[in-house]
């Protein structure tokens, strides 16, 4: 039975006649059904009797993830396995054995574990500096070269502003090693080795390049090096790079600025010399106001006030002092206790034996409560300033999703090459998470990310062979409405230049 549903102008009203379609074909199965004789009946049974579950395979990875993975450039990668592991992370986040698991149950691939440790050990494998020989393949580069890429051409080729921070790795080890260490673990995770993980990101948390280092130096003393090393990688000119306290030294700044880098760095304001925390203090600064204290070679010192940071500031000191005040009655504080960490610091000994709270130290604390500073050389108004520090977010919530959603830690691996290996494959992932959710926000869809990821689990193709047939066909299963929501979005982004 024929029915023509009109004629389509536009993409809406196109997918309009496309559903009044699929709703006429719907109301006719019964109808269609009985067009069927009892021979052929017998026949579609005896078809779909052979078809076992091993012919039902997980597509909407491949579906959505893998065409994302081609959008951004991966594709140019000549490596099946890279593809492979990077969108089981992005399906599957766990373990290589979960990994190979996933491959052979969902796609059919069917990997050994040492297959793809071997192809670890070569994912990123290093110039032989002695004999100056250049490695067989670097996988690692490519990768980092394309991502680089991609961020520019989402960012219209230029990076104005690039955020950096470090965070730590742990593995399910304890044996160390010239690169795993045990050190401050911002895990909490102090008893097992780690390393650290440099990351330079743009707007929007689009990634520019990444380090890794031993696990127990101070973080700031790599972050120079591995600004360094990023810019050579890549032609990133020289945006103003971002940073919080943490990597603030005197000699990162010095080397920023021989460099030629223009920097916003938070800034430990009450770590100042006397008569620069009095200069600060006499600002009288009011809520959401924010001034500026000229420093040395054109640099600026923008101290701001927050009502808000204020309360949190005030809130957080009486918790701690509290549980100090607790622990005073009980008198299982000694003179062991008294130190500057934490809120230790408002303790102090009266006579020998006597523990109590320093009033006057507590009451100069909390005149700096709702105040932060952001030393930076550049030229912008104070207010742009703190817009680009408080954009560091973007940094800290990379590191998020690399933690829970693609799970990068713990790291299982011992070997540097391996090691290496992981992060770059997480690295991609973290791209093509990055790339669906501009695409959720750039089609106004009010799906989720994680959303979206859960749908790709439940879209699903058949491999099949036609009784008369030798060819091998595949069909993709009919879909429900947010199924076909995120395929459909998937094509129009794709098809988009």
């Amino acid at each position: 039975m024929a029915r023509n549903f009109g004629t389509g102008r536009t993409e809406q009203e196109i997918i309009r006649l496309e559903e009044l379609a699929r709703r006429f074909i719907n109301d006719q199965k019964g109808f269609i059904g009985e067009l069927f004789s009892d021979e052929e009946d017998a026949r579609l049974d005896s078809f779909i009797s052979t078809i076992s579950n091993t012919q039902i395979q997980v597509i909407g990875p491949e579906l959505v993830f893998g065409r994302l993975y081609d959008k951004i450039g991966y594709d140019k990668i000549r490596s099946d396995m890279f593809r492979h592991l990077v969108i089981s992370r992005l399906f599957s986040p766990g373990s290589k054995l979960r990994t190979i698991d996933y491959l052979e149950r969902y796609q059919g691939v069917v990997y050994s574990i040492d297959r793809i440790y071997r192809f670890l050990d070569a994912l990123c494998r290093r110039r032989d500096e002695t004999r100056g020989s250049k490695p067989e393949t670097d996988i690692k580069a490519e990768v980092e070269q394309i991502s680089f890429e991609h961020t520019k051409r989402v960012l219209r080729g230029r990076i104005a502003v690039a955020f950096y921070d470090m965070t730590t790795l742990y593995f399910e080890a304890s044996e160390e090693d010239d690169l795993r260490k045990t050190g401050f673990s911002k895990d909490g995770k102090h008893q097992r080795p780690q390393i650290f993980l440099g990351l330079l990101a743009a707007s929007g948390g689009n990634p520019i390049g990444y380090e890794i280092f031993e696990g127990n130096i101070f973080e700031g003393h790599a972050f120079i090096p591995a600004l360094q090393n990023i810019e050579k990688k890549f032609s990133l000119g020289k945006p103003i790079v971002v940073a919080d306290s943490g990597l603030l030294s005197e000699s990162n700044r010095e080397s920023l600025e021989s460099g030629g880098y223009q920097y916003i760095l938070g800034a430990r304001i009450k770590n100042s010399k006397d008569a620069l925390k009095e200069k600060i203090l006499s600002l009288n600064l009011q809520d959401s106001k924010a001034k500026a204290i000229r420093q040395g070679n054109g640099a600026r010192l923008i101290v701001s006030m927050s009502d808000k940071r204020a309360g949190k500031d005030r809130r957080n000191r009486e918790k701690g002092l509290s549980r100090l005040q607790k622990r005073i009655k009980s008198g299982k504080l000694t003179k062991a206790n008294i130190n500057n960490r934490g809120y230790n610091k408002f303790l102090k000994l009266d006579g020998e034996i006597k523990i109590a709270i320093d009033e006057k130290m507590l009451a100069a604390d909390a005149l700096w409560d709702g105040l932060k500073g952001y030393l930076t050389n550049t030229g912008l108004p104070a207010r742009k300033v703190i817009d680009n520090y408080n954009n560091l977010w973007y940094i800290e919530r990379a590191f998020r999703m690399n933690k829970t959603d693609l799970r990068i830690r713990p790291i299982y691996h011992h070997l540097r090459n391996r090691i290496e290996g992981h992060i770059c494959i997480c690295f991609a992932a973290y791209t093509v998470m990055l790339e669906m959710e501009r695409m959720l926000k750039k089609e106004k869809s009010l799906m989720t990310l994680n959303r979206a990821q859960e749908i790709t689990k439940t879209m699903y193709q058949m491999i099949y062979k036609l009784p008369e047939s030798r060819t091998v066909k595949t069909k993709i299963l009919g879909m429900n409405g947010e199924q076909q929501e995120l395929y459909d979005m998937i094509c129009r982004w794709i098809n988009k230049k």
